[in-house]
């Protein structure tokens, strides 16, 4: 999958991030209805998403393949529970419209918004997180920034070309007689997913 940068972290600005932002970030982003799983390990992530994936009746979900859901052996577990998996980027861009759960990694988090920056250079990145009605996003809990202006400085070091996205709680709209509707042009339910540990149990790293 390409990506705008590999590494995003090594850009992250030096003394100006970390896990003490978390709780600030979770504040916010629990304001704008994202809805926030907090876990220590990899494992408990993918608990998490097949929990959620039972509790909706999933019976589709597009994947695009990141450090944290590779850890955690996501796309497995949830084919082993019956639910069709696609994460080949053909597959993606067929299914992606009619699927119930897409599923996606994010570089890092913003405590001033709650808002997550998302690297989509790929298009299938795109997809799994506007179209199927559900999008969980996959976060590392120790990436937080304190605000924008950090989040452009990490930015400014790393793009040269590609697509980056800032997303805020579920898809939101009021352009309708200025009445609140959820879901409209996107997702009407944002699930972030926040791992402490992206190491797999055994010490493996991810």
């Amino acid at each position: 999958m390409k990506k705008t940068c590999d590494d995003w972290m090594r850009h992250l600005p030096v003394g100006k991030f970390g896990p003490h932002l978390f709780p600030e970030f979770e504040k916010r982003a629990k304001a704008v209805s994202a809805e926030i799983f907090r876990v220590k390990t990899p494992s408990e992530a993918s608990e998490v998403v097949c929990n959620l994936a039972r509790f909706t009746n999933a019976k589709k979900v597009v994947s695009v393949a990141g450090p944290l859901q590779e850890a955690a052996g996501i796309d497995g577990a949830l084919r082993a529970a019956g639910i069709e998996v696609f994460n080949d980027p053909v597959d993606i861009a067929t299914h992606a419209a009619t699927a119930d759960i897409g599923l996606s990694g994010v570089e890092f988090g913003i405590a001033e918004t709650g808002s997550v920056c998302q690297d989509g250079y790929a298009i299938e990145s795109r997809l799994v997180s506007t179209l199927p009605p559900l999008h969980v996003a996959f976060l590392d809990s120790n990436l937080i920034v304190p605000g924008i202006i950090e989040a452009f400085e990490t930015i400014s070091r790393v793009f040269d070309r590609g697509y980056i996205s800032f997303i805020t709680g579920p898809s939101r709209t009021a352009d309708i007689e200025r009445v609140l509707t959820i879901g409209v042009h996107g997702p009407s339910r944002f699930v972030i997913v926040a791992v402490d540990d992206r190491r797999q149990e055994g010490g493996k790293a991810s």
